[in-house]
């Protein structure tokens, strides 16, 4: 898969960066690279854990900041601003490189996006969601340790996806997945471990969409909430039919939402 899908270079006033959820790759917005059109350069960096870009080092402890620092280096490359847009874990990468260059972001979109440091601010509606992230993190990372890489990979597709969403899925891509499975504990870590704190978020002044499915696990869907009230431009939007897996499951309908915001963005700018 390849590690970055582009429309052309960087000459464009701004730039659209996609960041897929854990597990996917760039391919996830492919289809919206092609809504996008020539009007924006369009880049969907890949993960640690991706084939294309190979595992974590393993030099240290592992990082929201880490994973975040690949999107970090495209912003720096790029001419002028930027948009970011990300699902689930690549939402919470999204969050992390956006507090870390606020003054070159044009616009967030966020789906569903996985901050769960955030739940442990949320009281006890928070509390109820952390301990069910908790509980399929430690499921999956049990899976891993043990060596059942495929299990884990089970567990989690069935958690996000709904159950039989892992036996839906393509052989190729199951076999993809539980290659990618010793990858998820490390992004479940990060998430809950990630130190930003929430008046971080009071600075990204910028045009914020949030948007969660219609079914949306409770734990994304408490994160979905919460952060319209502490981006200070954001928007929460619903789409209907949909759950965690929506940019794939009910893409049409994702893109469209995404490109009107950069766009909207782009005009008030």
């Amino acid at each position: 898969m390849d590690s970055t899908v582009m429309s052309h270079a960087f000459s464009s006033p701004t730039s659209v960066i996609a960041l897929h959820c854990s597990g996917s790759g760039a391919a996830q917005w492919r289809k919206l690279g092609e809504a996008l059109g020539s009007r924006h350069a369009f880049v969907a960096p890949e993960h640690y854990g991706c084939d294309s870009t190979g595992p974590w080092s393993g030099e240290r402890a592992f990082t929201l900041a880490d994973e975040a620092a690949r999107t970090v280096g495209i912003i720096d490359a790029s001419r002028g601003k930027v948009h970011l847009v990300g699902h689930s874990y690549g939402g919470g990468v999204a969050l992390r490189a956006a507090v870390e260059r606020p003054e070159r972001i044009a616009s967030l979109t966020l789906y569903e996006p996985s901050a769960f440091h955030l739940l442990k601010m949320m009281g006890s509606y928070g509390a109820h969601a952390l301990a069910e992230i908790v509980a399929i993190s430690k499921r999956t990372a049990d899976g891993v340790s043990s060596g059942d890489y495929r299990g884990a990979a089970a567990s989690f597709v069935d958690y996000w996806g709904g159950r039989g969403a892992w036996e839906a899925l393509r052989p190729s891509v199951q076999d993809a997945l539980t290659r990618w499975a010793p990858k998820a504990p490390l992004d479940f870590r990060a998430l809950l471990e990630e130190r930003t704190p929430a008046s971080a978020y009071t600075g990204l002044r910028v045009p914020a969409l949030i948007m969660r499915g219609q079914h949306a696990p409770v734990p994304t869907r408490a994160i979905a909430e919460r952060l319209p009230m502490l981006l200070p431009a954001a928007r929460l939007a619903i789409v209907e039919g949909a759950g965690h897996m929506g940019p794939l499951t009910h893409a049409d309908k994702v893109n469209a939402a995404i490109v009107r915001h950069i766009a909207d963005a782009d005009a008030a700018t």
